[in-house]
């Protein structure tokens, strides 16, 4: 009798786990998509995130993240719009990881300098980058979603170097640069040396920019997110909206998420 109620009991488990471990289904905040360009003459990977009640026929605000691959800054850019439009009164926003091949690449300025010709061989192709996001990326999302001129481009280190030319260059391209610990020292600083001619060239748009820097980073570093800061503020637009966040914790390793949550709070304070 122990022995049959034991096997009942043993054969019930079974059955339950088995129907437990069926009862699955993927989780989904988006989709995957390819775009082949055809400036870089390569297939690049975007991640997408859509908010959780998404309607093809609503325009939304995108943030486009450099270093947007999965095992990069996605995702976890992805959470904190998220979190801003559940807390903060952030719109839904869809988010665009533009997944990487070789940011080194992609997210330099041309150099003459033998040193860092030898460490980074491939380097300095930014301009067809900024091409790519010009010509065919902002194209190919804005011809697959509604979109409104809300459009942040979010980048840190090279990624924020390249945010900062971006910037400087192409100033309407996005309306609002979230940029963290941009890599001025590239090429001597020669972006640095240049800002205040090219920013000046840029009509006045309606523009945000955020930069930030941790206290913990390396001193040339701090030192020219001040710069490029100063070089803006003297610029004298009057469409822009400048914000400097020097982060007394923060070192280069660990600024990105926090610097980017209080980027959001400056746009998105929150009210009861």
């Amino acid at each position: 009798m122990k022995k049959t109620l034991l096997f009942s009991l043993l054969l019930t488990y079974f059955f339950n786990a088995t129907a437990q471990s069926n009862d699955k289904k993927p989780l989904t905040i988006g989709e995957i998509r390819s775009i082949q360009s055809v400036v870089l003459n390569e297939t690049r990977t975007l991640n997408i995130y859509l908010p959780e009640k998404y309607d093809s026929s609503k325009a939304y605000p995108i943030a486009y993240v450099l270093d947007g691959s999965m095992h990069e800054d996605f995702l976890h850019i992805t959470g904190l719009v998220q979190y801003f439009n559940l807390q903060f009164k952030m719109p839904e926003t869809i988010v665009v990881g533009i997944a990487n091949i070789d940011r080194k690449r992609d997210f330099t300025h041309h150099t003459d300098l033998k040193d860092l010709k030898k460490d980074y061989p491939t380097t300095g192709h930014s301009d067809k980058f900024i091409q790519f996001l010009e010509t065919e990326l902002l194209p190919f999302v804005t011809s697959n979603y509604k979109t409104t001129d809300t459009k942040y481009l979010i980048g840190q280190s090279l990624g924020g170097l390249l945010a900062t030319e971006v910037l400087l260059k192409k100033t309407n391209l996005f309306s609002h640069y979230l940029i963290v610990s941009p890599s001025l020292w590239w090429d001597d600083e020669s972006m640095l040396k240049k800002a205040a001619v090219l920013f000046k060239q840029q009509a006045d748009n309606k523009t945000y920019v955020y930069i930030s820097v941790g206290k913990g980073e390396h001193k040339t570093m701090q030192k020219e997110a001040k710069e490029i800061y100063e070089v803006l503020q003297t610029s004298k637009k009057k469409n822009l909206t400048l914000h400097y966040n020097p982060m007394e914790k923060e070192n280069h390793a660990t600024i990105l998420h926090n610097s980017i949550y209080e980027a959001l709070l400056k746009l998105f304070p929150y009210k009861e």
